[in-house]
C-alpha cells in the first residue's frame, strides 16, 4: 500500500505546496518571474498581483495582461496564481471575469485579500466557482490573506473551508490595523518575532492551518538586499511558528527562502532509512538506532520527503519510491 494511504487513514491528508510564493505586480516583474521559475525548475510559485502590488487606474488592462501571461508558453509548470481585488472592491468581479474566462485551465490558485469572515470567503468562493465552471474548470484552489482583526477571529472557520488551500499572514496590514498600538518595528525582524500580538496572530494562523491540513504562508521580509535577513526570517518562521511557506517580493529572496524551508540532507537520509524499514514491516513499529518509530513519526518523515521533493532536491531512488 502507498504510504499516503496507510499513514493518513484516520486523518486529513495535508496539502503540499512549494515553500516559496513570489509576488509580482508589473509586466516587467511578472515576465522576469516566469523566466526565473523556468530556470529554477519551479521550486517556487508565482502570484501575479492585481491588488496592492499593481498600479492603480488600469485594472481591466492589467487583468487581461495577467490572463495572457498565464496562458503563454512561458507558463511551463502551471504554478502561477493571482491575487485579485478584495470582494468588496468594484474590481473583484471584473478580475474574475477577465482572468478566469481566459485562463482558468492553467491557473494554480486565487488569492483573496482583506477578508473579514468565513462567510465572506464562502461568498467569494461561490463567485470564483461560477466563473471557473463557465470556463470549464471544476475546482480552483483558494488562498486567503489573514490581515484583519475579524479574519483572525474566524481563522479556524476559514481554514476549515474545503476549497481553501493556504492561509497567508499580512503583517503590515495587521500592524496598521492597530492604529499605532503596535509599533512599526513589529512589521520586520526582530520585532515581528517578539511582539505578543503579532506572534499570537502568527501562531493562531499556523495552528488553524495544521488542524485542517492546510499550508500556513509567512509574511514578507521587506529587507531585499541582505539575504541573510531573509534566510533568518524564513528559518524562524519554520522553527518558531510552524510556517512551511513564505512570501518573496524580490527575486533575490527566493533562493534563501527555499533553502531555509527545505529539509536538510541529514533529515532526508534519516527519513528514507526509517520509512524504508517501516515499509518492510508493513508499517508496523520499527526500532532505528535505539529509537522506536510508529505511524505517528512515519507521517512526519513522509511529509518531510514530500517537502524536499517539491523543492527539487535530488532524492535517492529509495525515497522516490516512497512518494
Amino acid at each position: 500500500m502507498h504510504p499516503s494511504t496507510v499513514l493518513f487513514q484516520d486523518q486529513l491528508q495535508p496539502v503540499f505546496l512549494p515553500v516559496c510564493d513570489h509576488y509580482a505586480g508589473s509586466e516587467k516583474l511578472m515576465r522576469k518571474s516566469m523566466e526565473l521559475q523556468n530556470d529554477l525548475a519551479a521550486i517556487f510559485d508565482i502570484t501575479f498581483d492585481c491588488e496592492d502590488g499593481a498600479a492603480a487606474g488600469n485594472e481591466a488592462e492589467h487583468a487581461t495582461l495577467v490572463a495572457s501571461l498565464i496562458n503563454s508558453e512561458q507558463n511551463t509548470f502551471n504554478r502561477i496564481g493571482v491575487r485579485v481585488h478584495d470582494i468588496e472592491s468594484p474590481f473583484f468581479e471584473q478580475d474574475l471575469s477577465l482572468i478566469l474566462t481566459a485562463a482558468a485551465a492553467k491557473l494554480a490558485y486565487i488569492v483573496l485579500p482583506k477578508v473579514e469572515s468565513a462567510a465572506q470567503v464562502t461568498k467569494a468562493i461561490a463567485r470564483i466557482n461560477a466563473h471557473a465552471e463557465f470556463a470549464g474548470r471544476d475546482t480552483l484552489p483558494v488562498h486567503v490573506l489573514i490581515e484583519t482583526h475579524n479574519a483572525l477571529a474566524e481563522v479556524q472557520q476559514i481554514a476549515a473551508l474545503p476549497q481553501v488551500q493556504c492561509l497567508s499572514f499580512g503583517v503590515m496590514d495587521f500592524v496598521s490595523a492597530h492604529n499605532g498600538a503596535i509599533p512599526s518595528t513589529a512589521m520586520r525582524s526582530p520585532g515581528q518575532f517578539s511582539h505578543p500580538l503579532v506572534m499570537r496572530a502568527k501562531l493562531e494562523i499556523a495552528a488553524a492551518c495544521h488542524r485542517y491540513g492546510k499550508i500556513p504562508s509567512h509574511n514578507v521580509t521587506t529587507e531585499i538586499k541582505d539575504t541573510a535577513v531573509v534566510a533568518g526570517d524564513a528559518t524562524r518562521a519554520l522553527l518558531e511558528c510552524g510556517y512551511t511557506r513564505m512570501w518573496s517580493i524580490h527575486p533575490d529572496q527566493i533562493k534563501p527562502i527555499v533553502k531555509a524551508l527545505s529539509p536538510r540532507s541529514a533529515e532526508i537520509n534519516e527519513a528514507v532509512t526509517i520509512l524504508s524499514s517501516a515499509q518492510q514491516e508493513n508499517w508496523g513499529p520499527v526500532q532505528i538506532n535505539g529509537r522506536l518509530h510508529d505511524r505517528a513519526s512515519y507521517r512526519y518523515f513522509w511529509s518531510l520527503l514530500k517537502r524536499a521533493h517539491l523543492s527539487q532536491i535530488q532524492l535517492p531512488e529509495a525515497a522516490l519510491k516512497l512518494l
